[in-house]
């Protein structure tokens, strides 16, 4: 049996580090535009990368790893998420307004309200669809229904369902046979997870044969992502991984991920970090790149709470 070596503490967090510089340095790459504002579709679209900085930066507070220039960092970039780049949450409350049954709103504005941001016209503009069965019945991927389920449980809102049965419903909670695990797929169990244990907050949720069965397979998924050099894919995986209750925090894929990282702090989605225009190589790498933040934040956690050097 292969003994795993542990990265150490310091590779962990230099990985975020340099990953939050520059998403830092970058913020202005995430502003929406006058035409993705009139435009509902193109606007869902550009709300994803701000929602995905503010759970990334949430979590990094959460996490109480990171130093006190990277804290700075992060709380400004949430503050310039919600005050600029949200309007104040007016950006939300009228997406809301046009499409009340989209759980974008929700979702999104869930990551302020836990930091006590506050808009009582959107809460307003969510409570009415909720009282609706459609709600309930709105169709959508099972691992995007435990999103929609963890938002209500965030925000202290009653349940749109049932969290075991949607669980049960993922293609993690069949367990089905792992050699039959792509790129999709492998998306959908990381979000599953991140779901289940709200971003990495608390691993006890994922139900205990879950746990073992990816205990047991996601060694070898990672190792089969590291060997094709998806970057992106291989840090979700690192995620999946701290929130597990036994890491392995494998020393030997987290080098090869660091390897990965540009000097700049950009990661890349796959093989090297593209080049071309900064806004569309921006486009590019921003989400690999919040992705690094993250699983620093959670391996360096994980590491030092199990007394890694």
């Amino acid at each position: 049996m292969t003994v795993l070596t542990p990265a150490p503490p310091a590779l962990l967090h230099s990985v975020g580090d340099r990953a939050l510089a520059w998403l830092d340095s970058h913020r202005d790459y995430f502003r929406l535009t006058e035409t993705d504002l009139a435009r509902g579709d193109a606007l869902v679209e550009r709300l994803k990368p701000i929602g995905e900085l503010a759970i990334n930066m949430r979590m990094l507070f959460r996490e109480g790893v990171v130093g006190s220039r990277q804290r700075a960092r992060a709380g400004s970039l949430l503050d310039f998420a919600w005050r600029e780049l949200l309007d104040g949450g007016n950006v939300l409350a009228s997406h809301q307004h046009n499409e009340p049954f989209s759980p974008v709103a929700l979702e999104m504005y869930a990551v302020f309200h836990e930091l006590d941001y506050r808009h009582p016209g959107l809460e307003a503009a969510l409570a009415a669809p909720r009282r609706t069965l459609t709600w309930q019945a709105l169709e959508m991927q099972p691992s995007r229904r435990l999103g929609v389920l963890n938002a209500e449980r965030r925000m202290g809102l009653s349940p749109s369902g049932d969290f075991a049965e949607a669980t049960a419903a993922t293609w993690l909670g069949k367990r089905p046979e792992p050699w039959t695990v792509h790129l999709h797929i492998a998306y959908d169990i990381t979000h599953t997870v991140f779901h289940l244990t709200n971003w990495g907050e608390d691993p006890s949720r994922i139900p205990a044969p879950l746990a073992t069965y990816l205990e047991l397979y996601l060694p070898a998924w990672a190792a089969d992502w590291a060997e094709l050099e998806h970057w992106d894919l291989l840090g979700e995986l690192l995620i999946v991984d701290a929130c597990l209750p036994h890491s392995t925090l494998d020393g030997e894929l987290w080098e090869r991920y660091a390897a990965a990282q540009s000097a700049t702090g950009a990661m890349p989605v796959c093989g090297r970090l593209p080049e071309g225009d900064p806004s569309d190589v921006f486009d590019i790498v921003h989400h690999p790149t919040l992705v690094a933040a993250f699983a620093s934040a959670m391996a360096t956690s994980r590491s030092l709470s199990a007394g890694g050097a």
